[in-house]
């Protein structure tokens, strides 16, 4: 059986000066992710899904502990590589599950309809293709979003730092492939979300990064967050 890993997850909503600052120190100790562009940052799309109950939603806005999303990632606009994930939250701390679609697949799910050909080793997609059976799991709200990462190098402690900036709401999922989509933001200009990711501990040096008047530790979800917007302009 495959062993589930589970990380700490730490949201923290930043004005657009506590970014300023925050990028500085955490630049200043953490390298950037190898896989950031030229420009230091790279964008990140995801197609997420809900039930016929609106679950998923319901599940953030009622405050859950446990939960779980299925989502369609890419990265740069690119349709080369094109993931399937579930992230699961218990107790407080996150896992994710993930297999590789081809583009034929991610075209059936985004309009709604069962792959007609799974892979055995597809797990998370025979999941979700049982839930949407079920469920009437189907895609409900495109995110979009600009990262710039940081890892901490030294040690064991596998420790990621990112700032999430010009989030988007997307209601038309049947563009998520496209090179450009158009969106609604959901935060004011300048403002960005950190996120702070570590397995067992996180090093004193980076909880100090974290020490800053006004900041404090949030609930954020940028799917419950966009997935709101898009349902209030219906």
């Amino acid at each position: 059986m495959e062993q589930i890993h589970y990380r700490h997850e730490y949201k923290y909503p930043l004005t657009r000066g506590q970014m300023l600052i925050e990028d500085a120190k955490v630049s200043a100790l953490m390298d950037k992710d190898v896989h950031a562009a030229r420009e230091g940052f790279y964008n990140i799309r995801s197609l997420y899904f809900d039930d016929y109950e609106n679950s998923c939603y319901m599940d953030n806005e009622n405050g859950v502990d446990n939960r779980e999303k299925y989502r369609i990632r890419i990265y740069d606009h690119s349709p080369e590589r094109i993931s399937l994930e579930v992230k699961q939250k218990i107790r407080g701390k996150t896992s994710k599950k993930s297999c590789l679609l081809t583009q034929d697949q991610c075209r059936q799910l985004m309009e709604g309809r069962i792959p007609g050909e799974i892979s055995p080793e597809q797990q998370t997609l025979h999941r979700l293709a049982y839930l949407m059976a079920v469920r009437l799991m189907h895609p409900a709200v495109i995110v979009d979003y600009d990262r710039v990462p940081y890892v901490y190098r030294p040690g064991d402690a596998n420790v990621r730092v990112t700032f999430d900036s010009n989030i988007k709401s997307v209601k038309d999922v049947q563009s998520f492939l496209d090179a450009e989509i158009r969106g609604r933001g959901v935060l004011p200009a300048g403002y960005a979300l950190m996120e702070v990711k570590f397995d067992d501990f996180l090093p004193d040096e980076v909880h100090g990064l974290l020490q800053l008047d006004g900041l404090t530790a949030s609930t954020f979800s940028k799917y419950y967050l966009c997935r709101k917007f898009a349902l209030e302009s219906v």
